[in-house]
């Protein structure tokens, strides 16, 4: 399976950000640095009913 891209607002600065998403990351929650800011957010993987995968990006302490 292959890594599929999702657009994602940043919860600090706002900023679109690019995310790829790994199949095998769909049910998790990891840590990634704001690619502008570099603060640390959440970002949960869910697999969709149609197979395609969804990410919720939120701040590291909410």
């Amino acid at each position: 399976m292959e890594r599929e891209e999702w657009t994602a607002y940043c919860p600090y600065c706002g900023e679109p950000l690019t995310l790829l998403l790994d199949p095998m990351e769909a049910g998790t929650d990891y840590i990634e640095d704001c690619q502008v800011c570099c603060r640390p957010m959440v970002v949960a993987v869910a697999a969709e009913a149609d197979g395609s995968l969804s990410a919720f990006v939120r701040a590291e302490h909410d």
